[in-house]
């Protein structure tokens, strides 16, 4: 089975798109402004619930975000509690939200 994150970038935000064998399954969207990433949406097909893609999604999210520099600003519900489950990602929430 073949599986990819990808990054799809534009003006101001972006998206991930978890595919799965050439099927598009999942997506995290975001929003950039001002040094900051703010994640207002993660979905997975509900064929493939259940089976930790979405964590799969904020992990390399919260990876890239780091990576380049953002604080981020969880807006989408999911990506708020996967923060509060790993604390060690802590550092990357924006200050104030």
């Amino acid at each position: 089975m073949g599986r990819e994150i990808r990054h799809e970038t534009w003006d101001g935000g972006g998206r991930y798109v978890l595919v799965i064998d050439d099927e598009a399954v999942g997506e995290l969207d975001h929003r950039d402004a001002g040094g900051r990433r703010t994640m207002h949406h993660t979905g997975i097909r509900p064929e493939h619930e259940g089976r930790g893609l979405a964590a799969q999604l904020v992990r390399r999210a919260l990876d890239d975000a780091r990576a380049d520099g953002f604080t981020v600003v969880p807006t989408c519900w999911y990506v708020a509690r996967y923060l509060e489950r790993h604390p060690d990602d802590a550092d990357l929430l924006a200050v104030d939200r």
